[in-house]
């Protein structure tokens, strides 16, 4: 009867702390839009694509003509004598002049070699850059937060294997000290049950703190509360079929982003030897204004004061041609020429390490595939082995320390497994990013 208490107790303490556990699923559709909303590297990214937005726009392209307001007024007062020849000094004082004048300037551009229109398309490509940046800021965030998400799901595992683990423990405490008041077993049995059950419990303890700090972690990478844990994450684990993989592989080199990167590099330093080349030919401006001017002189001692006023209109088209400039134009070309040759050099070494880490990602994820499928097989096998040690030590035949290496290779195995997918998982990832599919395929 006493029996039956206890276990009655433990059933309705174990159904209340699974009532009360039950945490919001923070699935990872949840987590990548929330990161593509609040993630602080991608907000970064997303403003510097702003910037690029803006850069490429007429406003700035130098095609639009510019117009100037110019305004300005004189004054001045002298003293004057006049010294004629014939006759006394005329003196004046306090002679006042005034002067004002106010224009408006229009000035355009009309050809200037097509250094203009290649600067145009090149901030085009600048832009197209600044969004590929902005991927491959968004990829590598996106890889680095599912890193923390499947680690806080393989730690919210070892949790659950753990519990069940101590929960076994305490059970085993439990029969010892009856076979113990029964006198079945010595005092020496119970003290290893309590043992076993004060190393689980610093286990468990343990791996609840790493998962705390891991999802405060997951917080700040989310721009969240940092000490909100209460929530859980999806554990469910899915692989990309080989054959897709396979074609993801086959167009990795048209996909992967930092490969995208060099030919947009390799664009702009195009139109960067065509902006340069644009200083041999000439520059055709024009001008116009509407100006108006009043002048107020005063009196001297031979004229009268007056008040002259003028406005008009006026145009004009200059042309500015550096037949030599002491050699830069020509500098400047060859330098372009080579930047141009090196972004050449660097793509086909990028080429031969995004092809080299490809086979690298995937050799390593084929491993862990391979892993994988060991350990569930490892679990299946220690879980037969656990069950039948556990029947053998209610029936005696066996001795506790032999039931708890049984349960302490179960707990390995399981725990094992636990790594094992999700570090199968995180090496897929790897390869999708590689592959330039990361953002394509449901993770």
């Amino acid at each position: 009867m006493k029996v039956l208490r206890s276990l009655i107790l433990i059933l309705i303490v174990s159904f209340s702390n699974t009532l009360w556990s039950q945490e919001p699923v923070l699935t990872k559709e949840e987590v990548i839009a929330r990161a593509l909303e609040e993630n602080f590297g991608i907000k970064l990214a997303n403003n510097n694509v702003e910037i690029a937005d803006n850069n490429q726009g007429i406003l700035n392209s130098g095609y639009l003509p510019t117009l100037t307001g110019l305004a300005g007024a004189n004054y001045d007062i002298n003293d004057r004598i006049t010294e004629p020849e014939n006759g006394e000094d005329v003196i004046q004082n306090g002679i006042e002049n005034n002067a004002y004048n106010a224009s408006i300037n229009l000035g355009y551009t009309l050809f200037d070699g097509l250094g203009r229109y290649y600067n145009y398309k090149s901030l085009k490509e600048q832009y197209n850059l600044s969004q590929l940046e902005a991927r491959e800021t968004v990829e590598n965030t996106i890889l680095q937060i599912m890193s923390v998400y499947y680690e806080i799901a393989r730690l919210s595992e070892n949790v659950n294997v753990l519990e069940e683990t101590l929960d076994i423990s305490k059970n085993r405490v439990t029969r010892a000290q009856y076979q113990f008041e029964y006198g079945q077993a010595n005092n020496l049995v119970v003290l290893n049950a309590r043992v076993d059950v004060n190393n689980d419990s610093i286990a468990l303890i343990e791996t609840e703190q790493q998962l705390r700090n891991t999802k405060r972690d997951l917080n700040v990478l989310l721009d969240r509360e940092v000490n909100d844990n209460l929530f859980a994450v999806d554990t469910t684990v899915n692989f990309v079929s080989d054959l897709e993989l396979e074609s993801f592989i086959d167009e990795a080199e048209t996909n992967n982003v930092s490969l995208l990167q060099i030919d947009q590099d390799l664009e702009i330093s195009e139109y960067d030897i065509k902006i340069n080349k644009s200083g041999y030919l000439p520059v055709v401006d024009l001008t116009g204004s509407y100006g108006w001017n009043k002048n107020r002189s005063a009196a001297s001692a031979f004229f009268p004061g007056s008040t002259t006023t003028r406005d008009g209109f006026s145009a004009g088209v200059s042309l500015r041609w550096d037949i030599f400039d002491g050699g830069r134009t020509s500098v400047l070309v060859d330098n372009s020429k080579i930047r141009y040759e090196n972004q050449q050099i660097l793509k086909e070494q990028r080429e031969t390490e995004i092809r080299r880490d490809i086979a690298n990602a995937l050799g390593n994820y084929r491993n862990k595939l391979y892993i994988l499928n060991v350990q569930e097989d490892n679990v299946r096998t220690n879980l037969d082995n656990f069950n039948r040690s556990e029947e053998q030590y209610k029936l005696g035949r066996i001795t506790s320390i032999e039931f708890r290496q049984a349960q302490i290779n179960l707990l390995d195995a399981r725990t094992s497994l636990n790594l094992a997918k999700y570090d199968a998982k995180l090496a897929e990832l790897q390869v999708l990013q590689l592959t330039g599919q990361l953002l394509n395929v449901e993770l």
